[in-house]
């Protein structure tokens, strides 16, 4: 059994990571106070392929496994999980289209998707559906020309930035059976936002409900077959949970290392704080829970990338454990830098707050206990 990286995968970390910090740590935290990531960076990112990170060559995708991917953001998240989180929501969407759209929908849709010139959001979450995904209302009228849609999402990253959003509609009956997939563009007249939401964490992003209010799109916008939108929309998630899982990741990766240089430097009773026995241990306790969650989560990505049948149990299995491994893990480190901690020039606090909220999404943790308890009765 072989952990070690590829000479490959180890180049693919090594750009995310050159990258993150040249073009995206040093302004992190006026992204923050600004509210909004400057379109401009995206297409930067596409160059270096990671605007259709897992989408196929033959579509003009980078074609990377999902281990792959998490390497891509682990890297990028040490500059800012928020921003990194963002592109992975764009190429959860972008894997979708490719995955399951018909080949003229792709043709027309996925080259600007690819180049980032078409920034994508993914809608699932209604304002009264968080968990309970399959009872979404958002409904999708069909008519002669095509679609009438009107519902509300919630919390949608990038509501009112992005230029398409890939969303999931009721076209038929209750529960999931009869939701579908449909793609609408920014402009399209009934699609309109709610007011910027004022957040704990993640405050780069822009995050705003999404309205549809006779919103009305062609036949065409509909993405892959109706009736399936939900299996597309959960297929998109087992790999979405890896990727959050990888920002939290390299976000408390980050958070140690700025912990272990202060603790170098900060003198107390005589001596540098990392020379006492009693805070090693405190050290050596989050080394050795993020080299956990580090292997387990590279397992699960191994496990869906060569379809285990366990894959969506492992996915959320390293989805809650490696989540709550980041989040432990800067807390403690903004513990140990004192009071010095607590003011946002040091860093820290920024990393508590972006990273409880992945602890919510891409399914919550409870939800994630409720997957690996219903696969292990099934066995």
């Amino acid at each position: 059994m072989d952990f070690a990286l590829t000479e490959e995968q180890t180049a693919i970390f090594d750009m995310a990571y050159a990258f993150g910090q040249e073009h995206i740590a040093p302004h992190a935290r006026t992204w923050e106070k600004d509210g909004t990531i400057p379109k401009s960076l995206w297409p930067q990112l596409a160059e270096l392929g990671f605007g259709g990170l897992y989408v196929s060559e033959e579509s003009g995708g980078s074609g990377l496994s999902r281990l792959d991917a998490t390497l891509v953001f682990e890297a990028l998240s040490m500059a800012c999980p928020s921003v990194a989180a963002f592109l992975s929501i764009h190429n959860m969407c972008a894997r979708m289209i490719d995955s399951y759209a018909s080949d003229d929908f792709k043709a027309r849709v996925l080259p600007k998707a690819l180049s980032m010139e078409t920034v994508l959001s993914y809608c699932l979450t209604e304002p009264g559906s968080g968990s309970d995904a399959a009872a979404l209302k958002t409904r999708a009228q069909k008519t002669n020309e095509g679609y009438v849609l009107n519902g509300t999402k919630a919390f949608i990253s990038g509501g009112g930035y992005s230029d398409a959003y890939v969303t999931m509609v009721r076209t038929g009956e209750d529960g999931p059976k009869g939701i579908s997939t449909v793609y609408v563009e920014d402009g399209t007249p009934g699609l309109s936002f709610g007011a910027a939401e004022d957040k704990m964490g993640w405050c780069s992003q822009p995050t705003a409900q999404v309205q549809f209010d006779d919103c009305a799109i062609p036949h065409d916008n509909l993405i892959g077959e109706e009736g399936k939108g939900f299996r597309y929309a959960m297929a998109g998630l087992d790999g979405g949970r890896l990727n959050i899982s990888a920002c939290s990741l390299g976000a408390a990766q980050t958070a140690l290392d700025l912990t272990l240089q202060y603790m170098s430097e900060r003198k107390a009773f005589g001596q540098s704080i990392d020379q006492f026995q009693a805070l090693q241990f405190r050290l050596a306790d989050m080394e050795i829970e993020l080299q956990a969650a580090r292997t387990f989560l590279r397992q699960a990505a191994w496990k869906l990338d060569t379809g285990a049948p366990d894959a969506t149990k492992f996915c959320a299995m390293a989805k809650k454990f490696v989540t709550e491994a980041g989040s432990r893990t800067v807390d403690q480190c903004l513990q140990l830098h004192g009071g010095y901690g607590y003011l946002a020039d040091y860093g820290i606090e920024k990393l508590v707050r972006d990273l409880r909220v992945h602890q919510i999404l891409e399914g919550t943790n409870e939800i994630m206990r409720l997957i690996t308890a219903r696969h292990m009765l099934a066995g």
